[in-house]
């Protein structure tokens, strides 16, 4: 009897996820139908509506009031809703992908795609070697790979898959070909970055995930556990780290930059410090949120504090 209940209970949560992903699928089909800049605009305005009316939107205004205290409840609220707009238009993105990333450095004139620190990737690509690029949920950070792929740069991309196993599938099939390698998040991912760094080759990563266990450190002040395994990569091979993001420009437009190599703190006897490896992380990707906040998923719960929440 408990087999057959257990077979009904998990037949039943299939089913669920089949059904959300039909929906999310045939609403990115929807967009399809129009041009891209509307498409976009269309998914910021319903993301905006819809976004606030969630449970999520208390969590993200908890959070926008912890790391920005100075500011008022009307700032506070005007940047969730953004956020919850920069949602919308990261998901209608996905659906025009093809047609957004249109730089090409041969025109004299920027397209919809500006890319900065060009000498960086050219570098990366003709001078092989281990490297790591990081970067955070800032603006549409899915177009970082495609222009290292766009300028012939092998980087194998750590990603973590949706919950939901039908939109993982479309999703990996969607970033595998127009991303390079990529390597799904889970107990042996690291195994696979390291064998990547090991053949002189690169690796990208998001740092800004919310971590169970990790290398304790602050972001905007408040603390936070911080993933180690970028730190460690770096201990282990040596290998140069550089912080990219995705910058949104008015217009539907958009600044891909890469800076200059991190010089990775090290302790007294020249071994590199983790904790201050993961803090110059922390901060780096701060920097950024604090530059442009309406740009950064507020809704994740970065300092684990959704319990405190409960009704």
């Amino acid at each position: 009897m408990k087999l057959f209940i257990t077979r009904i209970v998990l037949a039943l949560r299939n089913f669920q996820q089949w059904l959300v992903a039909q929906v999310m699928f045939g609403f990115l089909n929807f967009l399809k139908l129009f041009p891209a800049d509307g498409a976009i605009r269309f998914a910021d305005r319903m993301m905006r509506r819809i976004g606030r009316l969630t449970s999520r939107h208390r969590l993200m205004l908890t959070n926008l009031r912890n790391a920005f205290p100075q500011k008022s409840e009307a700032e506070i609220e005007e940047i969730a809703l953004a956020s919850w707009g920069n949602m919308g238009r990261l998901a209608a993105e996905y659906v025009f992908l093809d047609q957004l990333f249109d730089y090409d450095p041969e025109k004299s004139e920027p397209g919809r795609v500006e890319v900065s620190g060009v000498p960086i990737f050219l570098d990366l690509r003709d001078n092989p070697r281990p490297f790591i690029v990081f970067t955070g949920h800032t603006a549409n950070f899915e177009l970082l790979p495609v222009a290292g792929a766009a300028f012939g740069l092998t980087v194998t991309v750590l990603f973590r898959p949706p919950n939901n196993p039908y939109v993982a599938k479309k999703v990996f099939d969607f970033r595998s070909a127009r991303m390079g390698k990529l390597v799904p998040s889970h107990a042996g991912s690291s195994f696979a970055l390291a064998r990547q760094l090991e053949a002189g080759q690169g690796v990208g990563v998001l740092v800004d995930q919310k971590f169970r266990k990790g290398l304790k450190g602050t972001f905007f002040g408040r603390e936070v556990k911080t993933n180690p395994l970028l730190p460690k990569l770096v201990r282990q091979f040596g290998c140069e780290v550089y912080p990219a993001r995705c910058i949104r420009l008015p217009g539907n437009r958009y600044r891909l930059e890469i800076e200059p190599r991190l010089n990775m703190p090290r302790d007294a006897a020249g071994n590199l410090d983790l904790p201050a490896a993961a803090q110059l992380l922390n901060d780096k990707v701060e920097s950024w949120v604090r530059e442009y906040p309406e740009q950064w998923l507020w809704y994740h719960d970065r300092w684990q504090i959704k319990q405190t929440l409960a009704p």
